[in-house]
């Protein structure tokens, strides 16, 4: 299926959601508020996600908050790029998962436009770059210059994510530059499960491959991994160190204050984000592990709902406690 084609059909689905919107009754109370866009502070918000594990959990935990004020929200997966139309048209609110510097290059055109914004980090010191099982460090790959020497025991492959992942692209670049002699690899693109099972499915018998690796994740505790040196020019230094900031469709943040104020209070860390990230990979869904770990850790809530409402104008952390079940 070509780009365009899913895009529309992207768009087509999110048109008829805002349809089903505008003919519904309002909701009461602070929910009616109309600004002058005709927009309501409390309808849906409408998240963009990629089928990504970390951003699965912040998605997830996200929403559940803001199912507890009193918000409505669905979720659409979808590859980077037509996230960002999505964000472009206004076919979206929000999304969690912009990674820079590595998604710059996506990004960027669309805030340069001034049709997404970017509310800034909502996580910091992730990492981004290629990475080898630990066996083969200890054999001595421990920087990207060693790949290219061992073209056939790695089948001259390196292994990526989905199509249109900006890492691929990252990957891809550096292929074509031939940086580091890596001009006569391919990269494999499929998707972050499928990449992680090859690499689990080689290390009984310690076969090799390079992949894409990045923190958080599950990954880092549950696969003997060693990041490689050497990727600064395209991933960034330090092991492409990484924020993860929230963008917003232009005018969100005017249109629906509230709203704004929750997602500018988002925070998230790196151990909130991996413990969440292994109760799904032990097979929790997303919001199930999401909602356990808010219930295990009520403290953040009122970080995140620091002066913001509720529809009916309750408290709001008792509101978001009451809905998760909080003692």
């Amino acid at each position: 299926m070509t780009r365009q084609k899913r895009n529309e059909q992207f768009r087509n689905r999110l048109a008829i959601a805002a349809l089903l919107l505008i003919i519904a009754l309002p909701v009461s109370g602070a929910g009616s508020a109309e600004d002058a866009t005709g927009a309501h502070e409390f309808d849906t918000v409408r998240f963009v996600e990629v089928n990504w594990m970390d951003i699965a959990a912040t998605t997830a935990a996200a929403t559940l908050v803001l199912e507890g004020l009193g918000y409505a929200t669905e979720s659409t997966i979808v590859s980077v790029p037509i996230a960002y139309e999505g964000l472009s048209a206004a076919d979206a609110d929000v999304f969690l998962g912009f990674w820079t510097p590595s998604m710059d290059g996506i990004a960027n055109p669309f805030f340069e436009r001034g049709t997404v914004e970017n509310l800034g980090a909502n996580l910091v010191g992730a990492k981004y770059t290629l990475a080898v099982p630990t066996y083969m460090a200890e054999a001595g790959i421990t920087h990207i210059r060693d790949i290219a020497d061992h073209h056939d025991a790695l089948n001259g492959t390196i292994h990526g994510i989905e199509a249109g992942n900006d890492g691929n692209m990252l990957i891809q670049a550096m292929i074509d530059d031939n940086a580091y002699g890596l001009g006569e690899f391919e990269l494999l693109e499929s998707s972050e499960a499928g990449m992680l099972a090859e690499v689990r499915g080689r290390a009984p018998e310690e076969q090799w491959i390079v992949f894409l690796g990045w923190e958080p994740h599950p990954m880092n505790s549950r696969i003997e991994m060693t990041y490689l040196e050497g990727g600064d020019d395209y991933f960034g230094p330090d092991f492409g160190a990484a924020e993860v900031h929230t963008n917003v469709r232009a005018g969100l943040i005017e249109e629906r204050p509230n709203l704004g104020r929750f997602l500018q209070n988002l925070r998230f860390t790196l151990d909130m984000e991996n413990e969440i990230m292994v109760m799904m990979d032990d097979g929790a869904e997303p919001r199930d592990a999401a909602r356990r770990w808010l219930q295990q850790n009520p403290e953040i809530i009122g970080e995140w709902v620091e002066g913001v409402e509720t529809a009916d104008g309750s408290d709001a952390i008792e509101s978001v406690h009451r809905y998760l079940e909080i003692k």
